[in-house]
């Protein structure tokens, strides 16, 4: 695989381009949109890098981790045609792109929760009748649900739902419809927080569309020796993550 000799370049785009944290949603302007910069490519690729890592580029509120709709690149980032081109100019540099996803949580301001009410379908905090109620599990509806460790801005994805294995994984889901835009990868974010099962699927998913595509996952310890909501995960098994974050080396 070209992952096993890769160099990667990891880049948080809002964070390296400036681009301020709080975001009203508009299709800002700005040096910050490094979508639409391309003199960095050639910086990078004098660097050795053959694979570049962006950190979230979907719609969020502020940090990228609260997203708000994963059909849509960040306006202070760019487009999906920007995100196209980037992809084209760094292939034809010998480099692959790798996302970042973020699939154990949303935003609760975003277009599946709908938490404040900006968006114009209903989202499943101002309706049980909702299209996206099963996308959460609700305790005391609507008021207390499952949330990222106990965050109430970032509510928690029900993985059981078949809306949203339909809208995450189906054919064109996010999954493959961004592997079809141009990247060559996902890297999942605290996968030790998605089922074995759920990341089965994420991979059949991976390869339905892209056969060498690589799916690495954010597992903090030793993802062949792990525990996990008290049992032995089976990452590394060769039906889910074919590789995992390196923190234990970097740690030693």
């Amino acid at each position: 695989m070209w992952f096993d000799d890769a160099t990667i370049y990891q880049i948080y785009p809002l964070g390296l381009c400036g681009a301020p944290l709080q975001n009203d949603g508009s299709d800002q302007t700005g040096e910050h949109r490094i979508l639409r910069v391309l003199d960095w490519v050639e910086h990078i690729k004098k660097l050795g890098a053959t694979c570049v890592l962006f950190n979230p580029l979907f719609d969020s509120d502020a940090h990228g981790y609260d997203t708000r709709d994963y059909n849509r690149v960040d306006p202070r980032l760019g487009t999906k045609e920007d995100f196209q081109a980037v992809c084209k100019a760094l292939h034809e540099a010998g480099i692959r792109v790798m996302l970042d996803g973020v699939f154990s949580h949303t935003g609760d301001n975003s277009v599946y929760f709908n938490r404040y009410g900006l968006y114009d379908s209903v989202g499943a905090y101002q309706s049980k009748d909702s299209p996206y109620a099963s996308w959460y599990r609700f305790h005391d509806y609507p008021e207390e649900y499952d949330c990222w460790w106990g965050v109430g801005n970032m509510p928690a994805i029900n993985e059981s739902s078949e809306l949203v294995r339909e809208k995450l994984l189906g054919k064109d889901g996010v999954i493959r419809k961004w592997l079809r835009a141009g990247a060559h990868g996902w890297r999942l974010d605290v996968a030790d927080e998605l089922s074995d099962d759920f990341l089965a699927e994420i991979k059949k998913a991976v390869l339905a569309e892209k056969p060498d595509a690589l799916l690495l996952g954010e597992v903090w310890e030793d993802a062949s020796n792990k525990i996990s909501y008290g049992h032995l995960r089976r990452y590394l098994q060769g039906s889910e993550l074919d590789s995992a974050m390196d923190y234990p080396f970097r740690d030693m």
